[in-house]
């Protein structure tokens, strides 16, 4: 996200990469899809050598292609499945050890229900995929949930509605979990209170970063994940404080997960005139500024 210019799949993935690893800043960096093998294979190399945690974030390349993993029609969820597989494959590649994806969209008021059915069945077969590729390690599939009415207009959704999806799939699967984002929380009505003690033990993984969600004539509005601080956005240092409180409150700091640590990811993108070093620097300071707080 910090460098939107790499978001489907190309341009300059191997320049970006090399920025993130060689700061000792970070313990753990955020990929998505990377369309030629052999940019894949020296993204690992770069990453290996970085010695750092890799999550593969899902939601470009489902996104973007418009994969719909509660389609009520059979095809369009068969074709999601497949494609989402094929992410699992690439996680694998990177050494990843959580793939987040993301739910279809949200369908007509009754149909919901027949859809988070069919999300659970999508999701159960995607890690029961995962588990079948385990090698030294067996990926962990982590759904983030998204605003349902303002933006992305997805099926999950409420967080307490991705615990019960979460609940459903690890009746069957240990390799799954949930991603909150902060950012996507104004959009939800939700405080980090209460979207993280929804999460509960579901909790894998965390993305933090802001939204504009008052100004809808904004360029900004919705889920475009804005710097901290930005002129109208809701999140700053002081909510993100308060949702690395709930964090450390939910136990998400001292869990067994499926990274080396607990990962907190900052899913910021610098906004037309900005710079995504100097946006990267922001972020690292309101992150210092809000830990310090705890």
């Amino acid at each position: 996200m910090i460098f939107p210019e790499t978001l489907k799949g190309e341009g300059p993935i191997l320049e970006t990469v090399t920025k993130i690893a060689n700061d000792t800043f970070f313990g753990a960096i955020e990929v998505s899809w990377i369309k030629a093998p052999e940019v894949r294979l020296e993204v690992a190399k770069i990453l290996e050598q970085a010695h750092m945690d890799i999550v593969y974030c899902g939601g470009p390349p489902i996104l973007v292609q418009g994969l719909n993993l509660n389609a009520l029609d059979s095809t369009t969820r068969r074709k999601a499945v497949d494609s989402v597989k094929k992410l699992v494959d690439e996680a694998y590649a990177l050494n990843a050890k959580i793939l987040v994806v993301c739910s279809g969209p949200n369908p007509a008021g009754d149909k919901r229900r027949e859809a988070k059915g069919l999300l659970v069945e999508s999701l159960k077969e995607v890690c029961r995929y995962a588990e079948e590729k385990t090698g030294d390690y067996t990926l962990l599939v982590s759904l983030e949930n998204f605003d349902i009415e303002q933006d992305k207009k997805l099926l999950i959704g409420p967080t307490d509605e991705a615990a019960e999806v979460a609940k459903a799939v690890k009746r069957e699967y240990r390799n799954f979990g949930l991603t909150v984002d902060l950012s996507h929380l104004p959009l939800l009505k939700e405080t980090p209170e209460k979207a993280i003690s929804a999460a509960g033990n579901y909790l894998e993984h965390a993305h933090v970063g802001n939204c504009v969600m008052k100004d809808k004539s904004s360029a900004l509005y919705g889920d475009m994940h804005p710097r901290f601080g930005v002129k109208g956005g809701e999140n700053d240092v002081k909510e993100l404080t308060a949702f690395l409180v709930a964090l450390k409150d939910n136990g998400y700091f001292s869990r067994k997960t499926a990274t080396s640590l607990p990962v907190v990811s900052f899913e910021v993108k610098p906004s037309a005139g900005e710079a995504s070093e100097a946006v990267i620097a922001g972020s690292k300071r309101v992150f210092l500024d809000a830990w310090a707080k705890m």
